[in-house]
């Protein structure tokens, strides 16, 4: 099979070329990442960073904004006692929104697959409390082991204790009928 033309050929380097002025303009237009929806709608782009930041009554370097007291031989430094003068804060909605969402209640999105579900089910409905048996059943397909299958039936019991009791009270009067 013969070679792709011009392959062979040895590159040239262009010394015309102004790398440094291309990577800067490149990197200037690129906007900064920003995590939070509230801060990057009222965000100007043709503002700084520091200047984006003092408008929305954020601070830029954590430090300077609660300054830790330093402790020199057990005597406490003083500042110069000359505070800087408060900034304009043009955009407050930005931190009252902010505050307002971490005030919300965490939802918990802790759930099991409908699978495992169905599967702890049926291994209590036909086994009841012996795991060994449980481990021999043919719809046992991960092959799990006496204490696995315990701990994903306990996982069960703390994500859906009330499902739990309603299954287990259910399946006791058909043990009853079946006596």
């Amino acid at each position: 099979m013969p070679k792709a033309k011009g392959k062979n050929r040895r590159h040239k380097y262009s010394y015309n070329l102004n790398r440094k002025r291309l990577y800067r303009s490149a990197r200037r237009r690129a906007a900064p990442r920003i995590a939070c929806s509230h801060i990057r709608h009222a965000w100007d782009p043709h503002k700084s960073v520091a200047q984006n930041l003092a408008e929305m009554g954020l601070a830029e370097d954590p430090n300077k904004a609660v300054p830790i007291p330093r402790k020199l031989l057990g005597m406490e430094v003083e500042s110069d006692g000359q505070q800087l003068g408060k900034k304009i804060v043009r955009k407050p909605y930005v931190v009252n929104e902010m505050e307002l969402e971490a005030s919300l209640p965490e939802k918990k999105s802790n759930t099991l697959s409908r699978d495992l579900i169905d599967y702890v089910r049926y291994m209590i409905q036909n086994h009841g409390e012996n795991y060994k048996e449980m481990a021999r059943d043919e719809k046992n397909y991960y092959q799990d082991t006496p204490k696995q299958i315990k701990r994903k039936i306990n996982v069960y019991k703390n994500f859906y204790p009330e499902e739990y009791k309603n299954f287990i009270a259910s399946l006791k009067p058909e043990k009853m009928e079946v006596q």
